[in-house]
């Protein structure tokens, strides 16, 4: 035992750590610049060809704009994800987690420092996307209460499919693996309400539609933020969010266990 570990409680030593790993993750994340653009860009891009291209041909029963803006939030959450995965297969497959080993770094404070990281590069798409939505015009009448609501939404999904993206950068063997097996996160807002409404979709692909994670969570923000029924989509968002979570933190340990013995 490490005479660090006899100074300090066990719970102090690993947010300490984790907030050492973070600050790591978020200085690597800031020297691949390419990276960073491309996760916050990329929203913005996909949010104006939506609107301008084919916001005009999509029928939704008001502004267009409007309506997409939650779906492009929870998107933005994806490219971050994948962004997640591939670093952590990297500091899997580097000399990096020899040295942590050595300092008796838990799994929860390494893959804790990356979540963290993650959450950081969202907050900062998350604001580039919406000052480019206020732009463009969308406004919403939601209070200071139901705003605050609809960041704390955004703000479980992100850390619930981060959580998830670390475990798959755990599961793959290489990063360019790791970035394929983070495809499923960016498809699923496709695949939900976020941008066109289900019952235009093929009748075999409303049910998937409709009981995936994103179509809730989409949902209840859409009501945060302009006022539409959200019906049981708040409870069903947030036992997605719970579940995910739960099994992306206990799926994380076993696997790190097994990739470090």
């Amino acid at each position: 035992m490490s005479e660090e570990t006899l100074i300090a409680p066990i719970g102090v030593l690993a947010f300490r750590h984790a907030s050492v790993l973070a600050g790591r993750c978020a200085r690597i994340s800031s020297r691949n610049l390419d990276a960073v653009i491309m996760s916050v860009m990329l929203p913005v891009m996909l949010l104006l060809m939506f609107v301008y291209l084919f916001g005009g041909a999509l029928n939704t029963g008001g502004r267009y704009l409007t309506y997409v803006i939650p779906g492009v939030l929870l998107l933005c959450a994806g490219f971050g994800a994948a962004t997640t995965a591939v670093t952590v297969s990297q500091d899997m497959t580097s000399g990096i987690m020899d040295r942590l080993r050595s300092m008796n770094v838990s799994a929860p404070a390494f893959l804790s420092g990356h979540v963290a990281a993650s959450v950081a590069r969202n907050a900062m798409a998350t604001v580039c996307v919406s000052a480019v939505a206020v732009a463009i015009g969308f406004r919403t009448s939601s209070g200071a209460a139901q705003l605050l609501l609809a960041i704390g939404v955004l703000a479980a999904y992100v850390v619930a499919i981060s959580w998830l993206a670390a475990a798959a950068g755990l599961l793959a063997k290489t990063p360019e693996s790791a970035n394929g097996f983070t495809f499923l996160f960016m498809f699923l807002p496709y695949a939900s309400s976020a941008f066109v409404p289900i019952s235009t979709m093929p009748t075999w692909m409303q049910g998937f539609a409709r009981n995936q994670p994103v179509t809730p969570l989409v949902e209840t923000m859409r009501g945060l933020l302009v006022g539409t029924p959200v019906g049981n989509a708040p409870v069903r968002g947030a036992l997605w969010c719970v579940g995910l979570l739960i099994v992306s933190v206990a799926g994380s340990g076993v696997l790190f266990r097994r990739r470090t013995r």
